[in-house]
């Protein structure tokens, strides 16, 4: 994984080099990559074993091409898609987080106020506030929303009185939440201050952190997402959002891949 990311780390760099030459098209392992059909270190390979023909002959590692190019991979052709938004996005406290809800004061779809119909995926409930992702992309909100994938997502959590090891130890282990019938997957927990704390669920139960908490004695007084997968919250402020790069889409569709 760390070495796909430098690669794609290393891609980047070059790409910002040739942005003056990208009128003419772009490099052949990233176009390939853009398709869906492979990751660009993937589509080296490819090329390498001359799988890769552009109009009748065997790729180059390097060459440009765009949509009137003739390109297979093993014989099939191969074209991008329309292009998908996915977008990170600080969804602020007191925002609810469905589409419609004649009910609901702002709704994420209004206080996005994005151009283009995007979804969530992953819900951040009312009181909550942090990193949601939008997009366009079915397939990436399907692939996201598979909970026996274990997907990780962190939270910085505060309650409302100094946090003990034993409720640490019990919320750590996997806690049994009455209403839900269930017990929780075992969870990353650190302590930053006496009230504060780290939180990393690889599940997306109902109101989950709310309701462990509520089971060991704590009510939650803030509660904000700041990572989903390889995805950051970083330095966006409440409302804003932000594409994500390509070197973090290539790397949430590896590790959803798996």
């Amino acid at each position: 994984m760390e070495n796909d990311v430098k690669n794609d780390m290393e891609n980047d760099v070059e790409n910002v080099m040739e942005n003056d030459m990208e009128n003419d098209g772009v490099r052949i392992n990233k176009y390939i990559a853009q398709s869906g059909y492979c990751s660009r270190r993937e589509a080296d390979e490819l090329i390498k074993k001359t799988l890769v023909i552009v109009n009748g002959r065997p790729a180059e590692a390097g060459m440009k091409v765009t949509d009137k190019d003739d390109i297979k991979i093993n014989g099939k052709s191969i074209n991008l898609p329309d292009k998908k938004t996915v977008l990170a996005y600080y969804k602020p406290m007191g925002v609810v987080c469905t589409a419609k809800d004649r009910h609901a004061e702002v709704t994420v779809i209004d206080a996005l106020n994005y151009p283009k119909r995007l979804t969530y995926a992953g819900r951040l409930d009312k009181e909550s506030e942090g990193l949601l992702i939008m997009t366009d992309d079915g397939d990436l909100i399907d692939a996201m929303m598979r909970g026996a994938n274990r997907h990780e997502k962190e939270y910085l959590v505060r309650v409302d009185k100094p946090l003990t090891e034993e409720a640490l130890n019990k919320m750590r282990n996997g806690i049994y939440i009455k209403e839900l019938d269930e017990t929780t997957r075992p969870c990353k927990i650190v302590k930053t201050q006496a009230c504060v704390m780290k939180m990393v669920l690889t599940q997306g139960l109902n109101r989950q952190i709310r309701r462990m908490c509520r089971a060991v004695g704590y009510n939650v007084r803030f509660l904000k997402r700041t990572r989903v997968m390889n995805i950051r919250l970083g330095d966006l402020k409440a409302g804003e959002y932000r594409e994500l790069s390509e070197t973090e889409l290539e790397t949430l569709r590896a590790d959803l891949d798996k």
